[in-house]
């Protein structure tokens, strides 16, 4: 793992990473160097995911996941460099939603503007009681610019998202679970030992599987109906003569945990 400055790595379990965002002065805002650093991290993960199987994303500190954008670095910024920072925070967020493994955003505070984009670019999310999340861009004279226009409809329909969007009102833990864009919510103290948790049962699972659903979900769910069961019977089909299928097969027979190699 490559060694970065705003990011940090751990490994918790076999197969499991952890990765913070780590600028805990400044409530993990998004600078230049951060932006290019989650790129350099999402894009290698889909070069070679090596042996990971599942990511946690969360932030560092207590109190933020991530305040968006550093309002600071950009203040001042000419045209260009607001241009040329925003293209690596746009492909960042598409090496996120195109990462081969499952990704959980493991929300620990504050998620605004492009952080709350970012959580929304997981495959799911896990949040503290404490969080709190907002699209506030139009407030700053900008719309979402890190997918959230896309990835908050899906989550929670297009008139929620409509008000969310267009108000930037901030919203809790508890009503991100009740309009659907969060999956649980948690005490702070729990939050990361429960989502490393899910993460270890996931990798668990055969990985060829996992990343075939993973890809299935993603993109047949953008398809209509009939195109998108036979796109799930074709990344159905690929996984029939893997050694991983055999695995899961005799370990049932036989009573045992399967040992899948991601063969």
């Amino acid at each position: 793992m490559s060694a970065y400055r705003t990011l940090r790595f751990e490994q918790p379990c076999p197969h499991v990473g952890v990765l913070y965002l780590e600028r805990p002065q400044v409530a993990n805002a998004i600078n230049t160097e951060m932006a290019r650093e989650l790129l350099h991290y999402f894009a290698a993960l889909l070069e070679d995911p090596g042996t990971h199987r599942c990511i946690v994303l969360t932030g560092s500190g207590s109190k933020a996941f991530c305040a968006g954008g550093d309002l600071k670095e950009r203040d001042g910024m000419t045209r260009e460099q607001w241009s040329a920072q925003h293209v690596l925070i746009e492909r960042a967020i598409v090496e996120l939603l195109e990462c081969p493994v499952p990704v959980i955003a493991a929300v620990n505070g504050a998620a605004i503007g492009g952080g709350c984009e970012f959580a929304l670019a997981a495959d799911f999310i896990y949040a503290a009681s404490s969080a709190r999340f907002a699209l506030t861009e139009t407030q700053l004279g900008i719309i979402p610019g890190a997918g959230g226009t896309q990835t908050l409809p899906r989550a929670a329909g297009t008139r929620r998202a409509a008000e969310l969007i267009y108000t930037g009102m901030p919203f809790s833990a508890d009503e991100a679970l009740e309009w659907g864009i969060v999956n649980r919510v948690i005490a702070p103290e729990q939050l990361l030992t429960e989502a490393v948790q899910s993460a270890a049962r996931i990798a668990a699972n055969a990985p060829l599987a996992i990343r075939q659903a993973k890809k299935v979900v993603r993109i047949g769910t953008q398809m209509d109906l009939h195109r998108g069961l036979e796109f799930a019977i074709e990344a159905y089909n690929q996984l029939v003569d893997t050694n991983d299928r055999r695995e899961g097969v005799r370990a049932f027979n036989e009573k045992r945990p399967p040992k899948f190699t991601g063969s």
